[in-house]
């Protein structure tokens, strides 16, 4: 079976993740050594809070290189939430902070209109834009769990896996290759996010 690695670095749930994982029948291991990234098969990032201080521990970890070439190589990966966000050019969650650059693009607040709450946090629906793996069994009006100020706007727009209102939309997951990606949680998405759990596990 192919080895599952969660990168640690200091900002996430890891363990409901892992325990995610799991529940639909793959262990995946939790570390923050960056010679275990280089050695897996398939790598999830995960993340809460802030961009910057999120960017700042991959780089002073050594963990931000081996990720890139990870995705570089061609190897599975999984971003979540904050995890998406990193993969892209710029943020600007308090200032302007460089990501991984990976995709081109930046990280936007939602912006300020009445009566709509940020942190956009609840359910909410998808909108299918892509077909790929672990998005197989997910269809059109699926509700996923939120919890977010900014989300990235991706300028290549062929990149948007998924959609979502609030109140206009936005990407609330991206593809690209072998790289997935959500804004939302699939951890704690229930139904809808286990299986897409279990079909990046499943990617091959």
């Amino acid at each position: 079976m192919q080895q599952i690695l969660i990168v640690d670095y200091g900002m996430a749930n890891l363990r409901s993740v892992q325990k995610a994982f799991e529940k639909v029948g793959f262990a995946a291991e939790i570390s923050a050594d960056p010679n275990r990234i280089a050695e897996c098969d398939k790598l999830v990032l995960p993340g809460v809070g802030a961009f910057r201080d999120a960017i700042a521990r991959l780089n002073e970890s050594g963990l931000a290189a081996p990720i890139r070439e990870h995705i570089h190589k061609g190897k599975k990966f999984l971003g979540i939430c904050l995890g998406m966000q990193l993969l892209f050019t710029t943020s600007h969650e308090d200032g302007e902070h460089r990501g991984l650059d990976l995709f081109p693009g930046e990280v936007v607040c939602f912006p300020d209109v009445p009566g709509l709450k940020v942190p956009h946090m609840g359910w909410n629906q998808l909108r299918k834009r892509q077909h790929v793996p672990p998005l197989a069994e997910t269809h059109d009006g699926d509700a996923v769990y939120f919890v977010h100020s900014y989300y990235p706007v991706p300028r290549d727009a062929s990149l948007v896996a998924t959609e979502t209102d609030y109140p206009t939309p936005f990407a609330s997951a991206i593809a690209h290759e072998n790289v997935f990606a959500t804004q939302f949680h699939p951890e704690k998405s229930q139904r809808v996010g286990l299986a897409m759990l279990r079909h990046f596990a499943a990617w091959s």
